[in-house]
């Protein structure tokens, strides 16, 4: 598989959605190629504005970084492009952290800004999936590791 055929899910916070509308418009063809999941305002923003097909979960903080960690876990999501806001206090901090981690823990590639979105969408490493953890067993084999001093 190329770069393309991926699943992407994207979240922005209120003050990041421009951010990331610029970087969606400015790879429009590359999104055009991968199937889109997003948090409410996000996927609806994305979806109007680039006329591409966007799976809409709920707003972040009414559940939506959820399911989108959920679907992490579930091995369904192949990368995040995540623009919060780290700035401005949020009301549903705990789900976003929430979602970071879990996204760490199953090894799915996570930008958070223009830059890393960049970097991330043109490695040769992203389609290779290669670094993925996709079993419960393997997680908890890599949780028990005894820590080195």
């Amino acid at each position: 598989m190329g770069r393309g055929g991926l699943r992407i899910a994207l979240v922005a916070h209120d003050h990041k959605k421009a951010d990331l509308l610029e970087w969606c418009r400015a790879h429009r063809d590359f999104l055009a190629t991968c199937e889109l999941v997003a948090t409410g305002t996000t996927g609806q923003m994305v979806g109007e504005a680039l006329g591409l097909e966007v799976e809409r979960l709920r707003s972040g903080p009414l559940g939506g970084d959820l399911e989108i960690g959920a679907q992490i876990a579930e091995g369904r999501i192949d990368l995040l492009l995540f623009f919060w806001d780290p700035l401005e206090p949020q009301p549903h901090d705990p789900d976003v952290k929430a979602l970071l981690r879990v996204a760490v823990v199953w090894h799915v590639p996570t930008a958070c800004e223009l830059a890393t979105a960049d970097l991330v969408i043109t490695s040769p490493l992203l389609s290779e999936r290669r670094h993925r953890v996709l079993d419960e067993e393997s997680a908890r084999r890599r949780d028990d590791r005894p820590i080195s001093r």
